[in-house]
């Protein structure tokens, strides 16, 4: 979220929920359309420690769906670290939080997962949604 400005908790909450949603409703689709979703909803969350959290459980049971080892070992280090990041607000913002980058370097927003949480923002704010 380092290219956005802080959302109310309320919205950054409901938005991330809209991300998670999007990730379900994308069920069957392959696994390169479907972790951005959850790379957004990471990015929008990871100042919360709540989102945060329900970020990385998220990965790690997709992960698991896919008995993909290396991202299911990834995602159990990155929940082991979630509330030590919290604690010493050493989080890297705009880091995706999955297992092939870095747990502790922040990284710029790409447009995709910007537009994704701007999108799930807009849902949120709009009163037809």
């Amino acid at each position: 979220m380092s290219d956005h400005p802080p959302q109310a908790p309320a919205l950054q909450r409901q938005a991330f929920d809209h991300l998670l949603a999007r990730f379900d409703a994308s069920a069957g689709e392959p696994p390169a359309t479907r972790w951005p979703w959850l790379e957004a909803a990471h990015v929008l969350g990871q100042t919360r420690l709540g989102l945060h959290w329900r970020s990385h459980t998220a990965m790690l049971r997709y992960a698991l769906q896919l008995r993909d080892e290396s991202e299911v070992l990834g995602q159990l280090l990155r929940l082991a670290l979630v509330p030590l990041g919290h604690l010493l607000q050493r989080l890297p913002l705009g880091n995706i939080g999955r297992a092939h980058v870095s747990a502790l370097s922040p990284m710029a927003t790409s447009a995709d997962t910007a537009e994704r949480i701007n999108a799930a923002l807009r849902a949120m704010r709009s009163p037809d949604l």
